[in-house]
């Protein structure tokens, strides 16, 4: 019986760096269909990877089998059972790179991304920073393919059909002649969260001929976005009522995706729905702008008042003072944007 060949793919982590791989897999099995992918990531993770039927998932069990050191070594064995042709690191981590050493004393080809630190460093530093765009994230992750000898051309790309909406959101909102936007108002980072008080705003006047669907975690999150859905009456919070397999299907059929320098925009953009980011202490130039998007939807903080802006490629460096940055971004602005983006989009 012929042994089907097999690729292995590391990204751990975040939600965000495991969705931007989604459109380079799409592109990358329609190419190669007799060449099949396992995944290793974290469990929460798995439902961005339902819809490929050539892929499998390895589980990163870090806080048991795959913890610590020896953990590690444990992965490496469960990787090589696997026996694969080749190995793409997509994460370029610590843990990633003492897999690379276990994997040097075997013949298994092993490829890792470069991450363009030193590119990142200059453009994130106070003084002299060199402000120009370094290459997008999803990009490396093709780099990486090249080097291990399946190349992709993203131009080739091809959107899914959208997948069929859960029945107890359908029943409630299908037949709403409404606009659907999502706003996911929430980054792990202070210094990427625009400020709530102006985030009600742009709800209290986008709720009024449209219906906006509210994205965010269990917890704290979702106890204020319970505020807004009690106070307007298109306003509607999906946290702690959907599965976040269930709001993936959602999103994808969405007319408009308002998010932060976050996993929802890059979620979003995977459906070819148009995303508008608001950015704060980051800045789409790092390369983590939501793939095959018009640039004029990134609404930026005024860097005239914030020059060290970007402070940090991930928004977890905030001097001082910089937390009103996103301040100099007006609701009045993101809703012209909105306005704008219907306005391209439905014609």
């Amino acid at each position: 019986m012929k042994t089907s060949k097999k690729l292995v793919f590391l990204r751990f982590s975040s939600l965000g760096d495991v969705a931007i791989s989604i459109p380079l897999i799409r592109c990358f099995l329609s190419k190669y269909p007799d060449i099949k992918i396992t995944f290793v990531t974290k469990k929460f993770y798995f439902p961005l990877l339902h819809e490929f039927k050539n892929l499998e998932i390895l589980e990163l069990d870090s806080n048991d089998r795959h913890k610590g050191l020896k953990g590690l070594f444990n992965l490496y064995k469960d990787i090589k059972k696997l026996n694969p042709i080749g190995i793409l690191d997509l994460h370029g981590s610590l843990r990633t790179n003492i897999l690379r050493f276990f994997f040097f004393f075997t013949s298994i080809r092993y490829k890792k991304i470069h991450k363009g630190r030193n590119e990142k460093r200059l453009l994130t530093r106070k003084s002299n920073k060199v402000l120009v765009p370094l290459l997008p994230v999803i990009y490396r992750y093709g780099d990486v393919l090249r080097k291990i000898g399946f190349p992709v051309d993203l131009s080739d790309h091809k959107f899914p059909l959208k997948p069929i909406i859960p029945k107890k959101f359908n029943d409630s909102f299908f037949n709403s002649k409404l606009k659907w936007i999502g706003i996911a108002p929430f980054a792990k980072h202070i210094g990427k969260i625009y400020p709530l008080d102006l985030t009600q705003k742009v709800i209290s006047f986008l709720q009024r001929e449209n219906q906006v669907f509210l994205l965010g975690s269990d917890g704290d999150e979702k106890k204020k976005l319970e505020v807004w859905e009690k106070a307007y009456s298109n306003v509607h919070s999906l946290a702690g009522k959907y599965s976040f397999y269930e709001q993936l299907k959602i999103i994808s059929n969405l007319d408009i995706m308002i998010s932060m320098d976050s996993a929802n925009g890059h979620i979003a953009a995977n459906y070819d729905i148009p995303v508008i980011t608001i950015w704060g202490v980051t800045h789409p130039y790092a390369g983590f702008s939501p793939w095959n998007q018009n640039s004029e939807r990134s609404i930026l903080a005024d860097r005239s008042l914030y020059p060290f802006i970007p402070t940090s490629v991930y928004g977890n460096i905030c001097p001082k003072g910089y937390e009103n940055c996103m301040r100099t971004i007006t609701p009045e602005k993101v809703i012209e944007v909105v306005r704008e983006t219907m306005t391209q989009t439905s014609s």
